[in-house]
């Protein structure tokens, strides 16, 4: 019989052998799938979606997919100073957040645009964002792609990698304790999960029972690094068993199987008041963003493949199609309609005028300090100084 004791550290029973516990599985943890590649369901067990939801669903990707080419396009042209994409990635986007609330917190890293289009961003606010005119919700002190929203439950995007995850705990832990029907998701890429603020946030969701879903696009690549040189583990998924976190591997592009998971996620950190862990397995097959050419570091023909064979969009097409939910001449309808909207939308994001210039040091003090006073005159004396290298429609 072999004693058991209450260490502080927890419940242990002792052995005389000496075993290490490996330091990785042989096996893969297993990645859940609904559709296979030609969009065939492999087993009748999963969440089902209606015609409604699951048209919006291909609908809204399709839209994500436009507006990337359309505004990608326009940064190429200087129109921007910045974009990046979701291609490829369309349905962890939009899949994840048709099988949420509206009601629910989303704090994102820089590619869950479609999260926003799910939940009825526009258009022109999309394209007033990247413009920086003073329509622009952050009053055109952010880069473009960097999108927020209180009407809808959206966190201001930032910069700093993995910073969200922290934050999204502390939130749900407030969501928590006003007992609300809701929960708190955050949404990272593989290369957030090599930062401390990831396995800090781990732990502290997990000693907390913080009601949030953290969900990982892997895609293999932190802009140019390859999980290989981030981590020895099988992935993200197992990073969750350590610190205490249910978790599951999805097929980040397979629609149904990224809405049935995400759904039961959502579910269990409502119900049981813990945090979730979803590892997406995905390929990006855009570029980084516009500063990136990721044929430098990977072969442009495993990119085509990608884009090509596993197009998440293909593959949830198919599975509509065969239940005769969509055709043809209705999809060619919503491409030309959503490309008249978008390049709308830009002519006026690009005909309205900036913000002030005092909008750069508002909105942080009640009393404006001075030495950002200072500031303001310097800058003022600069422009007006040298007007030939500033923009004669910046409000000044």
């Amino acid at each position: 019989m072999f004693q058991s004791v209450d260490f502080p550290g927890g419940r242990v029973a002792f052995t005389s052998e000496m075993s290490f516990i490996a330091e990785s599985s042989e096996k893969r943890v297993k990645c859940y799938r609904v559709l296979d590649d030609n969009g065939h369901p492999m087993s009748s067990r999963f969440e089902q979606v209606s015609k409604e939801v699951a048209v919006k669903m291909y609908s809204s990707m399709v839209t994500l997919q436009i507006m990337d080419t359309i505004f990608y396009e326009a940064q190429r042209q200087g129109r921007l100073s910045f974009y990046l994409t979701s291609n490829g990635e369309e349905a962890i986007n939009i899949a994840s957040a048709a099988a949420l609330s509206p009601d629910d917190v989303v704090l994102p890293q820089y590619r869950e645009p479609g999260v926003l289009i799910w939940r009825g961003f526009t258009m022109q606010e999309f394209a007033n964002q990247c413009f920086g005119n003073k329509a622009d919700y952050g009053k055109g002190r952010q880069m473009p792609i960097h999108y927020g929203s209180n009407k809808h439950n959206y966190f201001t995007v930032s910069s700093p990698i993995a910073t969200q995850l922290p934050q999204a705990v502390g939130a749900a832990y407030s969501v928590k304790m006003d007992r609300r029907d809701a929960c708190v998701v955050t949404y990272f890429g593989d290369g957030g999960s090599s930062e401390g603020d990831f396995h800090a946030s781990l732990n502290f969701a997990a000693v907390m029972e913080a009601p949030v879903v953290f969900i990982c696009r892997n895609n293999g690549w932190a802009i140019s690094t390859p999980t290989s040189e981030q981590f020895r583990s099988d992935g993200i998924v197992v990073k969750g068993q350590a610190y205490g976190v249910r978790s599951i591997r999805v097929d980040g592009n397979d629609a149904l199987a990224v809405y049935g998971a995400i759904h039961a996620a959502r579910e269990m950190a409502i119900r049981e008041q813990r945090p979730i862990l979803v590892e997406a397995l995905t390929y990006r097959v855009g570029h980084h963003s516009t500063s990136d050419d990721s044929t430098k570091y990977r072969p442009a023909d495993e990119i085509q493949r990608w884009k090509i064979s596993r197009n998440p969009l293909a593959r949830f097409r198919k599975w509509i199609e065969r239940n005769g939910w969509l055709n043809d001449e209705d999809e060619s309808e919503l491409r030309d309609n959503v490309r008249k909207q978008l390049l709308h939308a830009i002519q006026v994001a690009e005909r309205t005028e900036k913000p002030p210039l005092e909008d750069l040091f508002t909105d942080v003090y009640d009393h404006l300090p001075s030495n950002l006073q200072e500031q303001e005159k310097l800058l003022r004396d600069t422009i007006e100084k040298h007007p030939q290298d500033y923009p004669a429609g910046v409000p000044v």
